[in-house]
């Protein structure tokens, strides 16, 4: 066909559609549904009110707060203590953060062991609980000395990153990968890019996760949970200006372009606060942040 009959053909059948009633119906997106998907609210250790363990999950169970992250500093000797603290509540342990010693990418391996050994005895602790997995970063910014940010690198980080997965999978749980701003760890900064490592590393048990916080970095935050799909295992959540309590910075603090995405994806696990708090009251911002995010998950 020839460029004279493509555009003769071509404007005829525009003006077909536009004489059509109702041609361009068939277009347009079929309307929403509104997602059944329920958000199940963590709360971190050190950010709950209370003294005692008891006196945490009271607060939590009166907000109707599901999910409880504790640090992995320890973790293995409190097993037992957080078993008994859970006996009879609707909450459930979410994700560990953290709490090795060393890093993944270190280039002494004397610390690369060190990252070995404790990130096991973490993951073999998370598994006894029930947890969605360990949080971990591959290298912050200040630890040194570190591999090179090179191909090999990643290649040698995705073998890793497997025989971890495997590990953990061994145990009942996962590793997380977490992305964090390029002031903190330069080396993964995009959701998508954790979620190709998880990926690329082959296993079941390496995860991925998004932090409201952190994804000032990406364009989009409901892009960036798209684009970690079936990779995503956790969310933390914090202000946007602070990194204080969801609601604290104001309007900046909205989070329904996430939620949107989490909601689209039927994300199961939890959105966990990993902030600190403005407020010399800290029940009573807690509460509020609660509010806050239930009414724009509603309004995703």
């Amino acid at each position: 066909m020839d460029r004279k009959t493509f555009l003769r053909t071509s404007l005829a059948g525009a003006a077909a559609l536009v004489a059509a009633p109702g041609a361009l119906v068939s277009c347009a997106s079929p309307k929403e549904k509104k997602s059944s998907t329920p958000l199940h609210l963590s709360f971190q250790e050190g950010l709950t009110p209370g003294e005692s363990l008891a006196e945490k999950f009271d607060f939590m169970e009166s907000l109707g707060i599901t999910g409880f992250e504790p640090g992995g500093n320890g973790l293995a000797g409190r097993v037992q203590e957080i078993r008994e603290a859970l006996q009879g509540r609707d909450i459930k342990v979410s994700a560990i953060c953290a709490g090795f010693d060393g890093f993944i990418l270190a280039e002494d391996p004397a610390v690369k062991a060190q990252f070995d050994t404790t990130m096991r005895e973490i993951v073999r602790a998370a598994g006894e609980l029930g947890s969605t997995g360990v949080i971990m970063v591959p290298v912050f910014n200040w630890q040194n000395p570190a591999l090179p940010h090179t191909l090999e690198t990643r290649d040698y980080l995705c073998q890793q990153m497997h025989d971890l997965g495997e590990f953990a999978l061994s145990c009942g749980t996962t590793v997380i990968l977490e992305p964090l701003n390029r002031k903190e760890a330069f080396y993964l900064r995009l959701v998508s890019d954790a979620a190709a490592i998880c990926r690329d590393a082959d296993s079941a048990g390496v995860k991925c996760m998004g932090d409201f916080w952190h994804m000032q970095e990406e364009t989009s935050d409901y892009a960036a949970f798209m684009a970690a799909g079936p990779y995503l295992q956790h969310v933390h959540i914090a202000s946007r200006g602070n990194r204080v309590m969801p609601g604290e910075d104001g309007d900046k603090d909205c989070y329904t372009d996430g939620f949107r995405a989490l909601k689209e994806l039927a994300y199961p696990n939890y959105v966990s606060f990993e902030c600190g708090c403005r407020s010399d009251d800290r029940a009573a911002t807690l509460t509020a942040a609660v509010d806050l995010l239930r009414r724009q998950w509603d309004e995703a």
